[in-house]
């Protein structure tokens, strides 16, 4: 193992153990000590500090040779579309998304698949794992898919212990809800998606794209 990686993959391991230890096992015996509000506190300021070091630790990393070629237009074109996509996953998830911590999560499941959920019931999850898959795509270098492979682990081992997680929470309303709807995803859902999370997907995926360029000094996208 390449030494210079070894405290990016030490942060990536903290980034993602400490997210599921909280989400988890450790959730219940803290809540207890501290409160729901506590707990909140406790955990957001975990999950930026591991985060922020698991980013000073990738820059700290000196970019290197991809393991393939990433900079060709076939690849970068294909991390874009992708990037599209987990666009307009994001932007729908949070219109009605049963997974959230909202008190009408079982009225939201007990309307059946919707909106991007034709598409996935984890969209924001899978928004995740595809950017890591776009960034993999078009940067395969050792740093990258470290960082990536942590988001990708953290949103879809996260997404399959949420489901269990939400069963004993929420019992028949959301075993339901996986009934109708799918972990893994449906490329045809995104046809009937709906018109708000396309249209807010593509906004959103021309800003972040666009900003690609000036934060992280690769232009990307249509800017590209």
């Amino acid at each position: 193992m390449d030494q210079a990686l070894a405290p990016l993959i030490a942060a990536a391991i903290v980034f993602v153990g400490t997210h599921f230890a909280l989400s988890h096992p450790l959730r219940r015996p803290v809540v207890k000590a501290v409160g729901e509000k506590g707990f909140q506190g406790l955990y957001s300021l975990v999950a930026l500090a591991s985060f922020a070091w698991m980013v000073l630790a990738f820059r700290a990393v000196e970019p290197a040779l991809p393991l393939w070629n990433g900079n060709g237009d076939a690849a970068w074109i294909g991390a874009s579309v992708v990037m599209l996509l987990a666009s307009v996953l994001l932007v729908g998830s949070f219109a009605g998304n049963p997974a959230l911590p909202d008190p009408r999560a079982k009225e939201h499941a007990a309307r059946g698949a919707h909106g991007v959920f034709h598409v996935t019931r984890h969209p924001m999850m899978w928004a995740m794992a595809l950017w890591s898959l776009a960034h993999v795509l078009a940067s395969p270098t050792p740093r990258v898919i470290v960082l990536a492979g942590a988001v990708a682990v953290l949103a879809l081992v996260g997404a399959a212990l949420q489901d269990g997680k939400k069963e004993v929470l929420m019992g028949g309303s959301w075993s339901r809800w996986q009934r109708q709807t799918s972990f893994w995803p449906r490329l045809g859902g995104f046809t009937k998606a709906g018109a708000t999370p396309w249209i807010g997907g593509l906004a959103l995926w021309l800003l972040a794209s666009w900003a690609h360029g000036p934060l992280a000094g690769i232009p990307a996208g249509i800017w590209r």
